[in-house]
Protein backbone atom coordinates (compact mmCIF):
# COMPACT_ATOMS: atom_id res chain seq x y z
CA UNK A 1 0.00 0.00 0.00
CA UNK A 2 1.58 3.62 -1.15
CA UNK A 3 1.95 5.26 2.09
CA UNK A 4 -0.41 8.45 2.39
CA UNK A 5 0.96 11.96 1.11
CA UNK A 6 -0.14 14.56 3.91
CA UNK A 7 0.34 18.16 3.33
CA UNK A 8 -1.71 20.98 4.97
CA UNK A 9 -5.18 21.30 3.77
CA UNK A 10 -4.98 26.00 4.09
CA UNK A 11 -2.52 28.18 5.92
CA UNK A 12 -2.64 28.19 9.38
CA UNK A 13 -0.74 31.14 11.76
CA UNK A 14 0.55 29.91 15.38
CA UNK A 15 1.99 32.50 17.79
CA UNK A 16 3.82 31.98 21.54
CA UNK A 17 5.46 34.14 23.75
CA UNK A 18 8.99 32.97 25.43
CA UNK A 19 10.02 35.83 28.28
CA UNK A 20 8.63 38.64 26.18
CA UNK A 21 9.31 37.66 22.49
CA UNK A 22 6.74 36.76 20.38
CA UNK A 23 6.61 33.85 18.12
CA UNK A 24 4.41 33.38 15.28
CA UNK A 25 4.69 30.54 13.45
CA UNK A 26 2.55 30.51 9.60
CA UNK A 27 2.57 27.71 7.87
CA UNK A 28 1.36 26.98 4.34
CA UNK A 29 1.26 24.23 1.52
CA UNK A 30 3.21 24.57 -1.51
CA UNK A 31 4.01 22.40 -4.50
CA UNK A 32 7.17 24.36 -5.75
CA UNK A 33 9.87 25.77 -4.56
CA UNK A 34 8.50 29.02 -6.33
CA UNK A 35 5.10 28.78 -4.39
CA UNK A 36 7.86 28.16 -1.22
CA UNK A 37 9.86 32.06 -1.98
CA UNK A 38 6.70 33.95 -2.91
CA UNK A 39 5.01 32.42 0.09
CA UNK A 40 8.39 34.06 2.48
CA UNK A 41 8.10 37.00 0.77
CA UNK A 42 4.99 37.73 1.32
CA UNK A 43 5.59 36.47 5.31
CA UNK A 44 8.29 38.89 5.20
CA UNK A 45 6.05 41.67 3.48
CA UNK A 46 3.82 41.20 6.08
CA UNK A 47 5.99 41.51 9.47
CA UNK A 48 8.44 43.96 7.61
CA UNK A 49 9.14 45.34 11.01
CA UNK A 50 9.77 42.15 12.62
CA UNK A 51 13.26 41.55 14.35
CA UNK A 52 13.53 38.04 12.49
CA UNK A 53 11.70 36.20 9.65
CA UNK A 54 12.84 32.38 9.32
CA UNK A 55 12.29 30.28 6.67
CA UNK A 56 11.84 26.82 5.75
CA UNK A 57 10.17 24.76 3.53
CA UNK A 58 9.70 20.85 2.06
CA UNK A 59 8.59 20.49 -1.62
CA UNK A 60 8.21 16.98 -2.37
CA UNK A 61 7.51 13.85 -0.14
CA UNK A 62 10.05 10.75 1.19
CA UNK A 63 12.76 10.41 -0.69
CA UNK A 64 12.23 12.89 -3.40
CA UNK A 65 11.97 16.46 -1.63
CA UNK A 66 14.14 19.64 -1.97
CA UNK A 67 14.34 21.11 1.59
CA UNK A 68 15.67 24.52 2.97
CA UNK A 69 16.09 26.76 5.82
CA UNK A 70 17.61 30.03 7.10
CA UNK A 71 18.09 31.20 10.50
CA UNK A 72 17.63 34.85 8.80
CA UNK A 73 20.02 36.54 11.68
CA UNK A 74 19.91 34.37 14.49
CA UNK A 75 22.88 32.32 15.80
CA UNK A 76 23.63 29.95 13.14
CA UNK A 77 21.93 26.78 14.19
CA UNK A 78 19.70 28.01 16.36
CA UNK A 79 16.67 28.60 14.36
CA UNK A 80 16.10 27.18 10.63
CA UNK A 81 17.86 24.19 11.38
CA UNK A 82 15.93 22.75 14.16
CA UNK A 83 12.67 24.35 12.96
CA UNK A 84 12.68 22.38 10.29
CA UNK A 85 13.69 19.22 11.98
CA UNK A 86 10.37 19.72 13.34
CA UNK A 87 8.66 20.31 10.13
CA UNK A 88 10.44 17.12 9.12
CA UNK A 89 9.62 14.90 11.55
CA UNK A 90 5.53 15.64 11.02
CA UNK A 91 5.72 13.75 8.50
CA UNK A 92 4.34 16.63 6.15
CA UNK A 93 5.41 17.01 2.67
CA UNK A 94 5.00 20.00 0.30
CA UNK A 95 5.04 22.46 3.40
CA UNK A 96 6.41 26.31 3.81
CA UNK A 97 6.69 27.79 7.58
CA UNK A 98 8.34 31.32 8.46
CA UNK A 99 8.59 31.88 11.85
CA UNK A 100 8.46 35.74 12.70
CA UNK A 101 9.86 36.65 16.13
CA UNK A 102 9.77 39.80 17.48
CA UNK A 103 12.46 40.48 20.19
CA UNK A 104 11.23 40.91 24.05
CA UNK A 105 14.19 42.58 25.76
CA UNK A 106 16.00 39.65 26.73
CA UNK A 107 18.23 37.37 24.97
CA UNK A 108 17.02 33.76 25.09
CA UNK A 109 21.04 31.90 24.87
CA UNK A 110 21.74 29.27 21.96
CA UNK A 111 19.29 26.60 23.63
CA UNK A 112 16.48 28.87 24.31
CA UNK A 113 16.55 30.01 21.09
CA UNK A 114 16.43 26.11 19.30
CA UNK A 115 13.43 25.32 22.23
CA UNK A 116 11.43 28.30 21.14
CA UNK A 117 11.75 27.80 17.45
CA UNK A 118 11.15 24.62 17.37
CA UNK A 119 8.06 25.03 19.70
CA UNK A 120 6.73 27.64 17.41
CA UNK A 121 6.27 24.75 14.84
CA UNK A 122 5.12 22.26 17.01
CA UNK A 123 2.67 25.37 17.68
CA UNK A 124 1.20 25.51 14.23
CA UNK A 125 1.66 22.12 13.10
CA UNK A 126 -0.67 21.05 16.19
CA UNK A 127 -3.85 23.39 14.90
CA UNK A 128 -2.93 22.86 10.72
CA UNK A 129 -5.74 20.47 9.19
CA UNK A 130 -4.44 17.96 6.78
CA UNK A 131 -4.83 17.05 3.24
CA UNK A 132 -3.48 14.49 0.71
CA UNK A 133 -2.76 14.52 -2.71
CA UNK A 134 -4.68 11.61 -4.39
CA UNK A 135 -6.42 10.83 -7.52
CA UNK A 136 -10.42 11.84 -7.61
CA UNK A 137 -13.40 10.90 -9.62
CA UNK A 138 -15.77 14.18 -10.08
CA UNK A 139 -19.23 12.12 -10.80
CA UNK A 140 -22.87 13.65 -11.75
CA UNK A 141 -25.89 11.73 -10.17
CA UNK A 142 -29.36 12.27 -9.67
CA UNK A 143 -31.94 11.15 -7.28
CA UNK A 144 -35.63 11.73 -6.38
CA UNK A 145 -36.09 13.94 -3.21
CA UNK A 146 -36.66 11.35 -0.54
CA UNK A 147 -33.54 9.87 -1.34
CA UNK A 148 -31.26 13.52 -1.05
CA UNK A 149 -30.80 13.18 2.43
CA UNK A 150 -29.89 9.69 2.75
CA UNK A 151 -27.65 10.30 -0.73
CA UNK A 152 -25.56 13.21 1.57
CA UNK A 153 -24.89 10.35 4.59
CA UNK A 154 -24.46 7.41 1.94
CA UNK A 155 -21.85 9.75 0.30
CA UNK A 156 -19.79 11.23 3.41
CA UNK A 157 -19.15 7.58 4.57
CA UNK A 158 -17.80 7.21 1.81
CA UNK A 159 -15.17 10.49 2.07
CA UNK A 160 -17.40 11.87 -0.59
CA UNK A 161 -17.58 16.00 -1.12
CA UNK A 162 -20.84 17.61 -2.27
CA UNK A 163 -19.70 20.39 -4.90
CA UNK A 164 -23.05 21.39 -6.09
CA UNK A 165 -26.63 20.48 -5.55
CA UNK A 166 -29.51 21.29 -8.01
CA UNK A 167 -33.12 21.45 -7.15
CA UNK A 168 -35.06 20.65 -10.07
CA UNK A 169 -37.01 17.61 -10.78
CA UNK A 170 -34.78 15.41 -9.33
CA UNK A 171 -32.38 16.71 -7.03
CA UNK A 172 -28.95 16.41 -9.05
CA UNK A 173 -25.67 16.22 -7.24
CA UNK A 174 -22.17 16.89 -8.29
CA UNK A 175 -19.39 14.67 -6.10
CA UNK A 176 -16.31 14.37 -5.68
CA UNK A 177 -14.65 11.17 -4.56
CA UNK A 178 -11.18 9.45 -3.90
CA UNK A 179 -10.41 6.79 -7.01
CA UNK A 180 -10.13 3.85 -4.61
CA UNK A 181 -13.91 4.81 -2.75
CA UNK A 182 -15.68 5.33 -5.97
CA UNK A 183 -16.44 1.67 -6.45
CA UNK A 184 -17.72 0.27 -2.86
CA UNK A 185 -19.76 3.84 -3.07
CA UNK A 186 -21.84 2.44 -6.41
CA UNK A 187 -22.60 -0.87 -5.17
CA UNK A 188 -23.89 0.96 -1.87
CA UNK A 189 -26.10 3.39 -4.11
CA UNK A 190 -27.07 0.34 -5.90
CA UNK A 191 -28.62 -0.79 -2.90
CA UNK A 192 -30.11 2.55 -1.74
CA UNK A 193 -31.74 3.18 -4.76
CA UNK A 194 -32.59 -0.64 -5.99
CA UNK A 195 -30.28 -0.10 -9.01
CA UNK A 196 -32.24 3.33 -10.08
CA UNK A 197 -29.97 5.80 -9.90
CA UNK A 198 -25.96 5.69 -11.03
CA UNK A 199 -22.84 8.02 -11.38
CA UNK A 200 -21.86 9.36 -13.90
CA UNK A 201 -17.79 10.60 -13.92
CA UNK A 202 -17.54 13.33 -15.96
CA UNK A 203 -14.22 14.31 -14.54
CA UNK A 204 -10.55 12.53 -13.22
CA UNK A 205 -8.18 14.16 -11.62
CA UNK A 206 -4.35 12.40 -10.38
CA UNK A 207 -3.51 14.85 -7.86
CA UNK A 208 -6.29 16.39 -5.83
CA UNK A 209 -5.42 18.37 -2.73
CA UNK A 210 -8.37 15.92 -0.67
CA UNK A 211 -8.94 16.74 3.41
CA UNK A 212 -8.94 14.15 5.64
CA UNK A 213 -11.62 14.21 8.11
CA UNK A 214 -10.57 14.32 11.72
Amino acid sequence: MTARQLIPAGRTRAEIRVVNSRFIATLAPVFRVEEARNFIEDIRTEFRDATHNVPLYIVGHGASITAHSSDDGEPSGTAGRPALAVLQGSGLGDAAVVITRYFGGTKLGTGGLVRAYSHAVRAVLEITPLAEKIPTHTVLLSVPYNAYERLEILAAEYRGQVLEKDFAGDVTFTLRFPQSSLPAFERALQELTRGACAPVVIHSEENTIYPISP
